[in-house]
């Protein structure tokens, strides 16, 4: 699949976001549930993670080229 160019994203980049977003909202649920011995689920503990990380990953996408370089347009 073709990467986006800089300052400029695709669906892909949108997807992959939500992917990391529910992969960091499962581990954020585990990780406070053996913390505290208990299924005890803190959603806005977990939503605010999955928001941060879905906009963090889309960002960086829209920082970078189709090379993988930041900050630098297509050559």
């Amino acid at each position: 699949m073709k990467q986006s160019t800089f300052l400029n994203l695709n669906l892909a980049d949108f997807g992959k976001g939500l992917i990391l977003a529910v992969l960091t909202s499962v581990i954020t649920i585990v990780y406070s549930t053996v913390q505290a011995g208990s299924l005890s689920i803190d959603w806005k503990v977990v939503g605010t993670t999955a928001l941060t990380t879905a906009l963090a990953y889309v960002i960086k996408n829209l920082l970078t080229n189709s090379t993988g370089e930041t900050f630098k347009k297509e050559a």
